[in-house]
């Protein structure tokens, strides 16, 4: 029997997500209404995962996830509206350990159907399940915090006569903003590849991700919605619920994000890496394989390490989930298997950029 603890504190939410987890015989579900209950009912009743809103009084949904991190950690869904408070509140909880996100019905421009939202829940809950979450790390968040760089700083410490554009590109789902956080902030502002990432995540938060990390790396980020010419030493994050291509123009490469195909995820890694294998040398690229259900990616990322490209997986002792990277492996397609806190390592042995010391 699998036990879900809805925290909400709204009880004609709570009484929802209730109705639409026990349609399935194999669930269970406990209920609280604040934060601070949701902690007694963690010890009461050990739910294997969490369903938690963002914003509740007395102690909101990052002050309680954050604890439950610590103190006790387990697969969180974050259950959330597309405002743009919730947004940002929604990606410092995937960033603090919260391992999906499920849109509350509602929400701008969210599809209301009862059957989208049980199967988005159930799909999402059950995976949920299968997660290893990691216990927080005690000020990690603010460490980082403190290497962000303002514009100029990071323009004047980049060497703008690189050489040919080579390409990173990541991809990853469950559970990724939080290894995203770990990987990019330790990468040199003069990284000389441009960085593409496909991250498995609904429209109304690519932004805020990319926002996020922008403030925490040396090397700019931005979400891709128009074409974009691509730069070595930026981040270029793929818009939710669309997917991003490669191509070239007049001789330069951009980044365009187009409508999601009938694949089941997006950003789809799958048709970012062919994309990109269709305009650039194999050899001048580097395919990063991190978290997430599903295999998305890992046949082109296998294809990329056949034709010369480098490639890393997610080492399954780090990943939350290990489909998307255990895959890769399956595929014999993994240049490096990599827990996620050597995974910066190995990009700048790669690319030539050994860890110096930067402005912080």
């Amino acid at each position: 029997m699998l036990r879900v603890l809805i925290v909400d504190d709204s009880a004609l939410m709570r009484r929802q997500l209730r109705k639409l987890l026990e349609a399935e015989d194999d669930i269970e579900v406990v209920q609280a209404r604040s934060g601070v209950e949701a902690l007694e009912q963690l010890a009461r009743h050990a739910p294997q995962v969490v369903t938690l809103d963002v914003n509740m009084p007395d102690m909101d949904g990052l002050a309680c996830l954050e604890r439950i991190m610590r103190e006790a950690p387990r697969p969180v869904v974050m259950v959330s509206s597309a405002t743009a408070a919730g947004s940002d509140a929604t990606v410092r909880a995937l960033a603090l350990g919260a391992v999906d996100v499920v849109l509350k019905p509602g929400s701008a421009g969210v599809p209301s159907g009862i059957e989208r939202l049980q199967a988005e829940l159930l799909a999402k809950v059950r995976a949920a399940a299968a997660a290893r979450p990691r216990r927080m790390r005690g000020l990690r968040e603010n460490l980082r915090a403190e290497r962000a760089l303002g514009e100029r700083r990071r323009a004047e410490l980049r060497d703008q006569s690189r050489q040919s554009l080579g390409l990173t590109l990541i991809g990853v789902s469950t559970g990724g903003p939080r290894v995203l956080e770990e990987v990019l902030p330790a990468l040199p502002p003069d990284y000389p590849q441009a960085i593409v990432i496909a991250q498995h995540m609904p429209r109304a938060f690519t932004a805020s991700l990319a926002q996020r990390l922008n403030g925490l790396c040396a090397l700019p980020v931005a979400e891709v919605g128009q074409p974009t010419p691509l730069r070595a030493g930026h981040i270029y994050i793929a818009r939710g619920e669309a997917d991003i291509v490669l191509e070239m123009r007049l001789g330069r490469l951009i980044a365009r994000s187009v409508a999601a195909d009938g694949s089941p995820w997006h950003p789809s890694v799958s048709r970012m890496v062919s994309s990109a294998l269709a305009v650039v040398p194999a050899a001048s690229m580097i395919g990063v394989q991190l978290t997430g259900m599903g295999d998305d990616g890992a046949q082109e990322m296998a294809l990329l390490h056949q034709r010369g490209g480098r490639t890393i997986a997610e080492a399954e002792e780090s990943a939350v989930v290990f489909g998307m990277p255990g895959e890769l492996v399956r595929r014999g397609g993994a240049t490096a298997i990599l827990p996620c806190d050597r995974i910066a390592t190995q990009l700048r042995q790669w690319t030539g950029t050994e860890r110096r010391s930067w402005p912080c």
